[in-house]
């Protein structure tokens, strides 16, 4: 009986005593690395989602092409360099938005947005996916990473993640019309 009491002991004993090594051995960090060009960053998240009366595979391949957001987000869509739906196809919207494909599985891609000079950089990253949620229905989730600590207060960061909220819950809904068959009514004038 002691031997059952004294076994797990030993056996936990080792793997602190070990843990405690690759601790010691870690590599400090390096005193020459440049600083952080935002200091003190505070990334957010948002998850937006909503519910699709259709199995996944035919909701992705209504909405999922890389410039489907033409389509569902009503702005104008050019893919400047790769191909639509291709790990680094690179795409414009409007006049000047730039969004790169840097992720993709087969019912989901995530794009980022590239550096742009004297503009503080917000690693902003948005995932659009099309979650299976029974073999008939789908759940859409829109989901974003961005820093928003270039932004004057939290009056402002308030006011940024509603409207972005706003904006991009009224896509889904969109995508959600598309995916099931409907037509998008009249685009509201902007």
């Amino acid at each position: 009986m002691a031997y059952r009491l004294i076994a797990p002991l030993a056996a936990l004993l080792l793997v602190a005593s070990s843990a405690s090594a690759q601790a010691a051995a870690a590599p400090a960090p390096n005193p020459n690395q440049a600083p952080l060009a935002i200091p003190n960053p505070t990334y957010t998240t948002m998850v937006l989602e909503v519910d699709v009366n259709r199995p996944a595979q035919a909701v992705w391949a209504r909405i999922g092409r890389y410039c489907g957001i033409e389509e569902w987000f009503r702005v104008s869509c050019t893919i400047t360099s790769g191909q639509d739906g291709q790990l680094g196809a690179v795409r414009r919207l409007g006049p000047g938005v730039i969004e790169m494909l840097v992720a993709k599985t087969d019912l989901s891609y995530t794009y980022s947005q590239p550096v742009r000079v004297g503009v503080p950089f917000n690693a902003y990253h948005g995932t659009l996916e099309a979650k299976p949620t029974s073999p008939t229905t789908t759940k859409l989730v829109y989901s974003f990473f961005y820093d928003n600590s270039m932004l004057a207060d939290d009056a402002a960061r308030t006011a940024e993640a509603a409207n972005r909220r706003a904006r991009f819950g009224e896509a889904l809904q969109n995508m959600k019309i598309l995916a099931e068959g409907g037509t998008l009514p009249p685009a509201p004038a902007r």
